[in-house]
């Protein structure tokens, strides 16, 4: 009995670990079209990789309202921007040494 109980927190932590940082900007859902999970398909299937960060802001361009995910792949990070209202990619750049 301990042995399962312990690989279950075991799991547990490692399952939080995997997600350690969390969409930014929740205010702004109830104003998205497309929901959080939809968005970072489109992200990743733009670039491949692993979201390091994400954020729901209101930003120029498109219907004001995007998805940012900075996105890990290798060395490289990306900043993908999808549009939380229409679902188009708004962005796909190499991030900087002074991201925003």
């Amino acid at each position: 009995m301990k042995l399962r109980h312990a690989a279950t927190v075991t799991l547990t932590i490692l399952l939080v670990a995997g997600n350690a940082f969390a969409l930014t900007g929740e205010q702004y859902l109830s104003q998205a079209s497309v929901q959080p999970a939809q968005a970072r398909d489109f992200a990743l299937k733009t670039y491949p990789g692993k979201i390091v960060s994400e954020e729901l802001e209101q930003e120029s361009g498109g219907s004001g309202l995007r998805y940012s995910f900075v996105i890990r792949h290798r060395k490289a990070k990306h900043e993908v921007g999808i549009d939380a209202k229409t679902g188009k990619v708004l962005e796909n750049s190499i991030e900087g040494s002074h991201p925003d």
